[in-house]
């Protein structure tokens, strides 16, 4: 189950800006814990929320972005 945690700054994490980021408004941030656990945030607001992935979960939320299902248009 996915963790989230509220102060992402506090994670002791080098961050990557995902290269969809492009400056839109939608620009993510991911960084890799041991073992494959990965963590994603909003890369505008540094100290905000972030959500904790077992590799399973994040293997299955990329599926889900390929498959477009949170595409909103």
């Amino acid at each position: 189950m996915s963790t989230y945690v509220p102060d992402a700054s506090a994670l002791p994490l080098r961050w990557t800006v995902s290269s969809y980021s492009g400056g839109r408004d939608n620009c993510v941030e991911v960084a890799r814990f041991e073992r494959g656990t990965v963590a994603v945030r909003d890369s505008e607001d540094p100290s905000g929320p972030a959500l904790l992935l077992r590799a399973d979960e994040w293997t299955a939320f990329i599926a889900d972005i390929r498959a477009g299902e949170f595409d909103l248009l």
